[in-house]
């Protein structure tokens, strides 16, 4: 079992965080090289999805929450990683 890229179905190499991005708008995990083909054709929003990559933690938590009240469980498991961590502003969860 392992995670592919969407947009190329191509395995993603372990360990992950470093061979690929993970979009909050999407909940999607694309492999650098989809990635770097994008960003050479000039498009610099989302990958997958074509929406405006948020360029602060505001903007992030934003999207996040919009999946969330949509009860998109990758978004919920995200979601309560940023709260276990302390990640985007949010108060570190400290139970």
């Amino acid at each position: 079992e392992g995670h592919f890229c969407p947009i190329c179905t191509l395995p993603i190499s372990l360990p992950m965080e470093d061979h690929s991005l993970f979009n909050t708008c999407c909940m999607k995990l694309i492999c650098n090289g989809c990635a770097m083909a994008a960003h050479k054709r000039g498009m610099f929003d989302c990958s997958f999805c074509r929406s405006p990559c948020p360029d602060n933690d505001a903007d992030r938590l934003a999207m996040i929450m919009t999946r969330v009240r949509k009860k998109d469980h990758e978004a919920i498991y995200f979601l309560g990683q940023q709260y276990f961590f302390g990640e985007l502003g949010l108060q570190k969860d400290m139970r």
